[in-house]
């Protein structure tokens, strides 16, 4: 296999004869890329012609390599670098918890060391046919958007009102949302030109200006040619800038510049140049509590936030889930053959939270798909690949409560009702159905749980 053919691997652990050793072995199928800590992984992508398609990960890295936090933050940056990177995790730190939060992050593996290198090449390439799978169905964002929930057939229907319009709009959501197939759909239903996308996380605040404004011959060392930016090469299209809430204050006042009048120079020229790109800002932060605090300018996000988009996390979607999950089984089909859940299984992600939201739940398909192909999965199987024991958010102060009180039909009783059914399914799916145990599980003695059960409709279990 020439350079040329295999694709670029991301190593990050700080054991150096375990890196030499995977480097060494993994040579003949992938161009590998090393760094020891958090920091040279950040750097590495950075200098990367392209994003690495695939990323292996320690979970101990320095300055504290006894404990997780470093390979957990490290998960976050991957996938905020690239949304479509598969990272997968090697590590002596497989305690259970470890291996849950890993994989709600994004990861799609977890391998524990020591680790075969064959068995290791097997998945990584197995999760590269994956990732050939998603980009040849990139387009087809709207399967992903599919729901009857209010909450997406509001969403949905904003797609449409915004798609014509040439203002800014703001794309808000958690980390695995969907927040890029939000943009991507509201892309092709314009008539808009080229679709370009920017993370403004993944570059230095030099780097990034130039990769917005483009450059001169000349303005800066390593510029031996002038670069057009993307401003200009979106122009009569749309500009997607993922993770807008990390763009440094003083490149923000440039930004503004241009979405006001489309003005803008490239680095080292004094001559203004012109973009009529329609802007799409993606971010998974509160950009009001930024623009309060002065991390994020106050005029800045006025101008942004005339059309909002908010993406709703999976666990206030009602049953989309299982829309989503018989969709991603179908997409998968021709390299995974589908799984069915059981009744205690389907129950039990019924009151799942999802902190990694759709990108959960793909990686999800993808490992119960793998480990149980045409099987029936049933809770005993199903509950060792989530994180059961996350705490779900309090209901947010901003852009998710805001958007459900204000579509069609919202009803408080019904909200609330839903969201203790949630919780009272997984307590009882936890409990395999006793009773005495749910109840404990939910802070409530047996009886008062029993009356909550008739109240909701809910069959009592045998116990």
């Amino acid at each position: 296999m020439t350079a040329a053919s295999r694709a670029t691997l991301l190593l990050v652990d700080d054991d150096e004869l375990i890196a030499d050793t995977l480097s060494y072995a993994l040579a003949g199928d992938f161009e590998v890329i090393t760094a020891a800590t958090r920091a040279q992984a950040r750097e590495a992508l950075l200098r990367a012609a392209a994003p690495p398609s695939v990323a292996l990960v320690d979970l101990g890295l320095p300055p504290s390599p006894h404990q997780p936090h470093e390979g957990f933050a490290l998960i976050e940056d991957l996938l905020a670098f690239d949304h479509g990177m598969k990272v997968l995790v090697l590590s002596g730190q497989d305690e259970r918890g470890n291996v849950q939060h890993a994989l709600t992050l994004g990861a799609v593996d977890f391998v524990a060391k020591p680790c075969d290198p064959e068995l290791l090449r097997a998945r990584l390439r197995h999760q590269l046919r994956l990732r050939e799978i998603e980009r040849t169905r990139a387009g087809v964002a709207d399967e992903l958007l599919l729901g009857t929930s209010p909450s997406m057939v509001a969403l949905r229907a904003l797609i449409a009102q915004f798609a014509e319009t040439p203002f800014p709009v703001l794309v808000e959501g958690e980390s695995g949302s969907g927040k890029e197939l939000v943009a991507r759909a509201l892309h092709a239903a314009s008539r808009r030109g080229p679709l370009l996308t920017l993370n403004c996380a993944a570059f230095s605040p030099d780097l990034l200006e130039a990769q917005l404004f483009g450059h001169a011959r000349g303005a800066f060392t390593g510029a031996d040619k002038a670069r057009a930016g993307f401003f200009e090469d979106a122009n009569g299209g749309t500009l997607v800038l993922d993770e807008v809430g990390e763009m440094p204050l003083d490149l923000q006042s440039k930004f503004l510049r241009v979405l006001e009048g489309g003005e803008f120079y490239r680095i080292g020229e004094t001559e203004p140049r012109r973009s009529s790109a329609r802007i799409v800002a993606a971010t998974n932060r509160e950009l009001r509590e930024l623009a309060r605090s002065g991390a994020f300018r106050q005029d800045l996000f006025h101008r942004l936030s005339v059309l909002t988009l908010s993406v709703p996390p999976l666990r206030s979607r009602g049953d989309d889930w299982r829309l989503l999950l018989d969709a991603l089984q179908r997409q998968y089909a021709g390299s995974i053959k589908p799984f069915t859940l059981a009744a205690d299984a389907d129950a039990l992600l019924a009151g799942y939270a999802f902190p990694g939201n759709v990108r959960e739940l793909r990686n999800l398909v993808i490992r119960l798909g793998a480990r149980y192909p045409g099987q029936v999965v049933d809770a005993a199987r199903l509950a060792p690949e989530l994180e059961l024991d996350y705490a779900t958010p309090p209901a947010p102060q901003g852009m998710n409560l805001r958007a459900r009180l204000e579509q069609p039909g919202f009803r408080l009783d019904q909200e609330l009702a839903a969201l203790e059914r949630g919780y009272i399914e997984a307590a009882l799916a936890l409990g395999h159905g006793n009773l005495s145990k749910a109840a404990r599980l939910l802070g409530v003695n047996r009886t008062t749980l029993y009356s909550r059960l008739g109240r909701l409709g809910l069959a009592p279990p045998d116990s």
